[in-house]
């Protein structure tokens, strides 16, 4: 029982901080090694100081959505985390953690749904002239696609975890 806890709260705590990354980092699409665009900000490599430079996105609604639904996730992962171990200490023996597992099943639907909507709308999220084939998703949004199954996963196993002791 307490390496099934220890391995669901690492798998839980992975999946958080990979949630994370994908939002926070700057990497959704890639233009080149040197131009870049994420949730917030657009960013090309200055060779001559060696820096990124980054300006804001241009908001869109469906940039909006996209931000929002990941900001959700977290907030929704986070607040299953914190109820899980809440749980730990006060549910009596025999108890399931469905309220944790409900948590995590809406942080993996949030994160599909965003996903989902930059995949399909990238072109007016980018709100670029330029052709999208040469461009190609970056390693944020592919960590965002990796997180869906292990939260839906995640999620399936608090509802079926039963308290011992």
């Amino acid at each position: 029982m307490v390496c099934l806890l220890i391995s669901i709260t690492v798998l839980h705590l992975a999946t958080l901080a990979m949630l994370l990354i994908a939002t926070l980092e700057k990497s959704w699409w890639v233009w080149n090694d040197r131009e870049i665009t994420d949730l917030w900000y657009n960013c090309f490599h200055d060779n001559a100081s060696n820096t990124w430079l980054c300006a804001a996105t241009d908001e869109s609604d469906w940039l909006q959505s996209v931000q929002a639904l990941m900001i959700l996730s977290v907030v929704f992962s986070s607040i299953s985390f914190l109820v899980f171990l809440g749980q730990l200490i006060t549910m009596s023996k025999g108890g399931l953690f469905y309220f944790t597992g409900l948590c995590q099943a809406f942080a993996g639907f949030t994160a599909f749904a965003a996903c989902l909507i930059f995949t399909f709308h990238r072109k007016e999220i980018l709100n670029d002239s330029r052709d999208l084939s040469k461009g190609r998703f970056g390693h944020c949004f592919i960590l965002a696609w990796l997180c869906i199954p292990l939260l839906l996963v995640s999620a399936v196993l608090y509802v079926h975890l039963r308290k011992k002791q």
